[in-house]
């Protein structure tokens, strides 16, 4: 058998090489649409239209930028040719998109592509026609200060490309998303997108970020945060925790204003929300990080949608300690609260009115009186003292694992009722106005139904408080600032727990012995991959610390950060929490019900548990009145 000939080294034609670059820069329709409104962008555009059909491989882009003069019309469309760099030193210092100058070239080699400009300074517009890499004459036409690049036939001439299109729908679909990115990130741009000759979107200029999000996101209320650590800038707009999605398309993250695709940034923006999510929930964020041009490579992907830090350590944390800032002061709380007055009992009403439950309610509330009147010296009761003989008590765990549809935060400021009004001990002859009352504690509480929530009311709702979430949120937060404080309970073993951990976790352990004695875990390394386990919280089993020990170690080995010891801290004090607070189907008496809900005040969040079920669920009175029929 004899031996096959070795291929000759020889140089690929211009057509191929064109077409592998193609290949890279433009893998569907939706990249071809992000370059060309990149390049829109760059030219200092202040209006972009999109325009396309067939799921993108018809697209036409037009923009009011700098526009392209005519003896530079036909280099624009050949390879590396760009103004946007000269040097290799430019490539760190990047204040552009665009700068291999691939983007047009790739376009052109595997469309018909019709390349029209005319400069602000220029009396007429220019055009040039490429069909497929080959580049046609310049031509006078007439046209309007800016460019138009028109896409036509799409990988006509590279079938195996077209085959692996999506569906139109899917494709159409891709592009839209795209262009909401870029919409997101260049706030001070209007942009219109056209289907079929037809406007679905037009997103104007607007004065701020947040302006921007609600013109886009489908959120009811968003919130912005906004965070500068070590030189990265992070601002983001995000939706409350009642607003959730099933996947994590609806966080986006852009670096230097690209939109990007960083797991690692992904992962800050979840965790912000660590303790108010349930498992399968993502929160709806978007999140824009400038960094200092030496600590970021964006030159690593054909595409541009991956970036690369030279340290990813004050990125991440730049985007989590904005969002988590921002969450832990609870803003979807912040809502008008009326002047806490006593509504009048109305005289006489028309005969033709229909009372609500409302009125119905305040006809039977009680004035207040010296008996109804809570005595001075009362305390409030502690849940540590509650009895222990709780009617019906159940330890399901069933009671532990309530799935609700919809989140609910909960929480209204309202005017107080005439009968929280009747129960208050303030003396209404004093001049000194009334303390002011939380969300929680100003509601009025009825009662508590099946023995594991706590019915009460304002002046337009009924709301049911899950009394397990809710006093596990209020533990939770104690133990953290317990923890912070360095005030935790701690029981001492007689004989050490050996914790036998993976390569690098004691030494990992060890590192951070002294943030681990303030929670009440005391620590020493008795061999290369094992600790001992002298002293822990007396709240908590020796078995669950030992395995969250191990996942501390292993995260910290993974990742490094005393970031990762709060998260872990977090983790163990929802467990301890979650073993120490009221269970459903224990009875509370009335005043333990309502030392319940002040204390939730004293904690932004009170409105999820630590695992992120809600904790409340509200029914207004205007819906019952129409499932009775009282009102339609």
């Amino acid at each position: 058998m004899s031996e096959t000939a070795p291929k000759k080294i020889h140089l690929l034609s211009s057509e191929v090489v064109d077409q592998i670059a193609a290949g890279e820069v433009v893998e569907r329709p939706a990249h071809l649409v992000k370059e060309l409104v990149e390049n829109a962008l760059d030219a200092g555009a202040t209006s972009i239209e999109v325009e396309f059909d067939q799921g993108g491989r018809r697209v036409r882009v037009t923009d009011d930028g700098r526009g392209i003069a005519p003896d530079e019309l036909r280099l624009a469309l050949a390879r590396h040719a760009t103004s946007k760099i000269a040097s290799a030193d430019d490539l760190w210092n990047l204040h552009s998109f665009g700068f291999r100058g691939e983007a047009l070239a790739s376009i052109a080699a595997v469309s018909r592509l019709t390349l029209q400009s005319r400069p602000h300074n220029a009396k007429s517009a220019c055009k040039v026609v490429c069909e497929f890499g080959r580049i046609g004459e310049s031509e006078p036409t007439g046209g309007n200060p800016g460019t138009t690049v028109l896409i036509e036939e799409l990988f006509a001439n590279v079938p195996a490309r077209l085959k692996f299109m999506k569906s139109e729908a899917g494709e159409t679909a891709q592009i839209k998303n795209t262009l909401k990115a870029l919409a997101l990130a260049n706030e001070t741009v209007e942009f219109r997108l056209r289907t079929k000759g037809k406007l679905e979107h037009l997103w104007p200029r607007a004065e701020t970020f947040l302006e921007r999000a609600k013109q886009i996101l489908s959120a009811e209320r968003l919130y912005e945060a906004k965070m500068n650590y070590e030189g990265f800038c992070a601002e983001a707009v995000f939706a409350g925790p009642h607003e959730v999605t099933g996947n994590a398309r609806s966080i986006l993250v852009f670096v230097q204003k690209r939109f990007v695709q960083d797991r690692g940034l992904q992962a800050a923006v979840i965790d912000a929300f660590r303790g108010l999510l349930m498992h399968g929930e993502f929160p709806i964020a978007v999140v824009r990080l400038s960094a200092p041009t030496d600590e970021v490579d964006v030159n690593i992907h054909p595409t541009k949608s991956q970036v690369k830090f030279r340290d990813s350590q004050p990125a991440f944390r730049a985007v989590n300690r904005a969002l988590r800032e921002a969450l832990e002061k609870a803003p979807w709380l912040e809502k008008k609260v009326a002047p806490a007055v006593v509504m009048p009992y109305p005289s006489a009403e028309p005969a033709t009115k229909k009372l609500s439950v409302a009125d119905l309610t305040r006809r039977y509330e009680a004035e207040p009186t010296k008996s109804n009147l809570a005595p001075e010296s009362s305390t409030p009761p502690s849940f540590e003292t509650a009895p222990v003989n709780s009617v019906g008590r159940f330890e399901a765990p069933e009671f532990n694992a309530v799935v609700l549809k919809q989140k609910h935060d909960g929480v209204t400021n309202s005017v107080p009722s005439n009968a929280d009004a009747a129960t208050s001990p303030v003396d209404r002859s004093a001049t000194a106005p009334a303390p002011k009352l939380g969300p929680w504690s100003r509601l009025q509480v009825l009662g508590q139904a099946h023995l594991t929530y706590i019915l009460a009311q304002d002046e337009d709702r009924l709301v049911l408080v899950d009394q397990h979430a809710a006093h596990e949120r209020v533990a939770y937060e104690k133990l953290m600032r317990a923890w912070s404080e360095g005030q935790i309970d701690v029981q001492t073993l007689l004989i050490p727990l050996t914790v036998d951990l993976e390569p690098d976790g004691a030494e990992a352990l060890v590192s951070i012995a002294d943030e681990l004695e303030k929670l009440g875990v005391v620590i020493d390394q008795v061999g290369p991959q094992s600790v001992a386990l002298r002293a822990k919280p007396a709240m908590i089993k020796d078995a669950a610390l030992a395995k969250v020990l191990s996942g501390l170690a292993r995260e910290i080995v993974e990742r490094g950060g005393s970031f990762v010891l709060e998260k872990k801290v977090s983790d163990i004090c929802a467990t301890m929490a979650c073993h120490s607070v009221v269970r459903a189907g224990q009875a509370l008496s009335q005043e333990q019900m309502k030392s319940l809900l002040a204390q939730m005040d004293e904690f932004p969040l009170s409105s999820f548990c630590p695992h992120g079920r809600p904790v409340s669920v509200d029914y207004p009175f205007a819906k019952l009145e129409r499932d009775f029929g009282r009102i339609v």
